[in-house]
């Protein structure tokens, strides 16, 4: 079971990095605040995504349908997987009837979610990550930490470190623009020897029967562009109705992700190079369990960040503290949606104050999608005596006869009981803080008294 407290209290244990990492991410917040301040209509285009969104989920298997005939047209194949096992079965089969040993991959949380890198090097295939935060990760043997900025919990120095062990760069070279030359030398040569490409998929156009994958380095077009066969994963929650609504949601991913008016490349792909093949394989893995349920808004997502890069624990506990692909409140709220008894504890890790719904470019009413996860997640073992406690205090504030008793001998005993007596270790609020002492006279003693 995935403990966040625990988890956050480790990354804690380095206030420097715990300093910087809160300080980068609300650097990108306030980017994207003053993108934002730059279109008058920005809340009307926040509307509009939001009514979209819920139109295309509340009719998704017409528009999937309707994309998969018109991709058919376009001479695209494509495969449904039900889940992640699926996924790799379809890609592993794809890659070996390619006969391809090597594949370069640009960023996709849904095959980091449905774990297509582990499988496909258990097949003996090479996967090179071409984002550059991701590729960073990968040489390092971590994990990302963030959907958008999947390094942001490493500094430039650990980076000069990473490269010098793994491409041979100088190990007191820390300048980004260096760096950043060194990765783009050792990644063209992989781009040359790929034999098919793996990429996500930020748009599925229903009318049009095309995708379209949104970068700012172009390594997804030049990683589609030189193999022969290109393999596109998607989430079946990536449709949406035909290119119309597209322009809107361009301008909404860009500047909630990063702060940028558009991404550098905004690729469409409608149909296979001459000679390729150009497969599309959409996968559940458990999004119709969401749209069954009350959580069906959860998957209006696009994946911008934004609500990590604003959340106050999200900042101050680092992604990895998630223990899950998509950290910060959405994934919260999916993982808990998913699996209850797994990651019971990430809807708590949440103060509630909804600054997550005020930038969310699709309206996802994240805080309270957390706070219902809460009442479910309450009921695992794991909160036998949280349950407990609650019963306790519901019986306490039914009948206040009895918490006005009890109130007034507890402030009458506290001021004389010893120190240790108050600061136990189950006073968890006592670790941080220290507890006020009771007034002598009662709110409701003085209240009666100036009554009379």
């Amino acid at each position: 079971m995935v403990d966040h407290a625990r988890n956050a209290a480790a990354f804690l244990q380095n206030p420097e990095r715990a300093r910087w990492h809160d300080r980068a991410l609300w650097h990108v917040r306030q980017k994207r605040d003053l993108a934002v301040k730059a279109v008058p209509e920005w809340e009307a285009l926040r509307r509009a995504a939001e009514e979209i969104k819920g139109h295309t989920l509340q009719h998704l298997g017409y528009y999937l349908e309707r994309f998969e005939a018109r991709a058919q047209d376009n001479s695209i194949e494509v495969f449904w997987a039900e889940d992640a096992k699926e996924l790799q079965q379809i890609v592993g089969k794809l890659l070996q009837e390619h006969g391809a040993s090597k594949v370069v991959k640009s960023k996709s949380m849904l095959t980091e979610e449905c774990g297509l890198n582990p499988y496909l090097e258990s097949l003996g295939i090479e996967v090179t990550d071409t984002d550059l935060g991701e590729r960073i990760v990968q040489l390092a043997e971590d994990r990302p930490s963030h959907i958008v900025l999947p390094a942001i919990h490493l500094k430039k120095e650990q980076v000069a470190e990473i490269f010098a062990r793994k491409l041979g760069t100088d190990p007191n070279e820390s300048d980004p623009f260096r760096l950043t030359r060194a990765a783009r030398k050792h990644l063209r040569q992989k781009f040359l020897e790929a034999e098919a490409a793996v990429t996500g998929v930020n748009f599925a156009l229903a009318e049009e029967g095309g995708i379209v994958i949104c970068t700012n380095e172009g390594n997804a077009d030049l990683g589609a562009a030189l193999p022969d066969l290109h393999i596109a994963c998607m989430g079946l929650e990536k449709v949406i109705p035909s290119a119309r609504e597209l322009g809107l949601f361009t301008r909404v991913l860009a500047r909630s992700a990063t702060g940028q008016a558009i991404t550098a490349y905004t690729s469409h792909f409608l149909r296979p190079k001459p000679g390729g093949r150009l497969c599309v394989v959409i996968v559940d893995n458990g999004r119709s369990h969401l749209l069954a349920g009350r959580q069906e808004k959860l998957l209006s997502c696009i994946r911008c960040g934004a609500c990590m890069n604003t959340c106050p624990v999200y900042r101050r506990s680092g992604g990895h503290s998630y223990e899950t692909v998509v950290p910060g409140p959405i994934g919260s709220a999916l993982a808990a949606a998913n699996d209850s008894d797994k990651y019971a504890s990430l809807p708590f890790a949440c103060t509630l104050c909804s600054s997550c719904d005020l930038v969310c470019p699709a309206r996802i009413d994240l805080h309270r999608q957390l706070y219902q996860e809460r009442e479910r997640c309450i009921r695992v073992p794991k909160y036998r005596g949280k349950r407990r406690g609650l019963k306790a205090a519901a019986l306490f504030l039914r009948y206040p006869g009895l918490r006005r008793t009890a109130m007034g001998i507890l402030g009458s005993l506290m001021p004389k009981l010893p120190r240790s007596w108050i600061y136990y270790r189950f006073n968890l609020w006592g670790r941080e803080h220290e507890m006020l002492r009771p007034a002598r006279r009662s709110f409701s003693r003085l209240y009666k008294e100036r009554k009379q």
